[in-house]
Formats: structure tokens, C-alpha cells, sequence
């Protein structure tokens, strides 16, 4: 499966940029299952996270939806010929407190390399600024590199590191922070 969508990846770079094609999108039905499966498959393929990591992306997503407030919290997704290729969320709802919470950040192997996690996050990071919340956070784990990479262009610094034994594995969870 990972030689198929490596070798989708060159045929797209070899044609276009799919960046010119991509769209943002807010919610719509289906989202929370693409975003959730996304995450599920990635975090399974690479850093062999296990069923508990599904059920609590698709349980905390489902929960940010059903709590939404269009003045401080926002979705996208990005979508290239009607195909999910990648999301974003800032959860504002302990923005007050803590900061506003950069989640769900992905974008689907065979659409990677190619500046749409750039383009997902430089909207999430607008939002915020626009907004007026003063502080964005995020968790991750160690091993991303190309996405700590995108975070530390953005201005992100790591604040914090522990490790924890949760979706089947002992991870190095790492909290990165914005100050708008």
C-alpha cells in the first residue's frame, strides 16, 4: 500500500501541482469519519497506535462538532477533485485559559510534499490572529518531523515533553505553542 501511494505521489508531481487544485472546506456530512479514519490509518501505518486512538479521535471530534461556535472555533478540509486530502481544527474553547487548540492536523500520504499541511495551517494560524485569541497550543508526538518542521516555520516552540503509555504504545508527547 505505501509503494502505491508513494508512486501516486511522483505521477502527481511529474503532472500538476495539486496545490493550484485544492479547495478548504468547512464541515459536511461524512467529514468526522474521513478525518477520524485518516488519523486512524496514518497513526496505525507509522506509529502503530491502536484502536483506542481511533475511538478517541472520532469521540473528541464528534464532541468539538456538536459544541462548535462559529466565533471562536473552526474546521477545515482540504479537498482536491471532491477527495478529502487533509484537515485542521482550532478548538477555541479554552482560548481563554490555555489558548486556542490546534488539532486534527493531516494530510493523506499521497498528497504530502506537496505545501497543503502549509497552506492548512497558515489558515488555522489567520483564524486565530483574525479572532483575537492570544495563544495557540498543540499536542503531537515525537517522530513527526515534517510536521514539527511546518509548526517551527509557523513560530511554534516546544513547551513541554513527557512520555506516556496510551493508544498501545510508551510515546514522547510534545506540546508546541504560539504567541499571537
Amino acid at each position: 500500500m505505501r509503494k502505491t501511494c508513494l508512486d501516486l505521489a511522483e505521477n502527481l508531481k511529474m503532472r500538476e501541482n495539486p496545490l493550484e487544485k485544492l479547495e478548504l472546506t468547512g464541515y459536511y456530512p461524512g467529514a468526522i469519519g474521513q478525518i477520524t479514519e485518516c488519523h486512524a490509518v496514518y497513526y496505525y501505518d507509522n506509529c502503530g497506535f491502536d484502536i483506542s486512538f481511533e475511538a478517541q479521535v472520532g469521540s473528541e471530534l464528534s464532541e468539538f462538532m456538536t459544541a462548535y461556535q462559529e466565533n471562536r472555533d473552526r474546521l477545515w478540509i482540504g479537498k482536491i477533485d471532491e477527495r478529502f486530502v487533509g484537515s485542521v481544527v482550532i478548538d477555541g474553547s479554552l482560548s481563554s485559559d490555555e489558548g486556542a487548540r490546534l488539532r486534527w492536523f493531516i494530510v493523506t500520504p499521497e498528497y504530502q510534499g506537496f505545501d497543503i499541511g502549509k497552506r492548512l495551517l497558515d489558515e488555522a494560524v489567520r483564524f486565530c490572529k483574525t479572532i483575537g485569541h492570544k495563544r495557540v497550543f498543540l499536542w503531537t508526538c515525537q517522530g513527526l518531523d515534517v510536521a514539527r518542521a511546518l509548526y517551527e516555520r509557523q513560530g511554534f516552540r516546544l513547551a513541554k515533553e513527557h512520555k506516556v503509555d496510551q493508544w498501545g504504545q510508551v510515546i514522547n508527547e510534545q506540546m508546541f505553542v504560539l504567541n499571537l
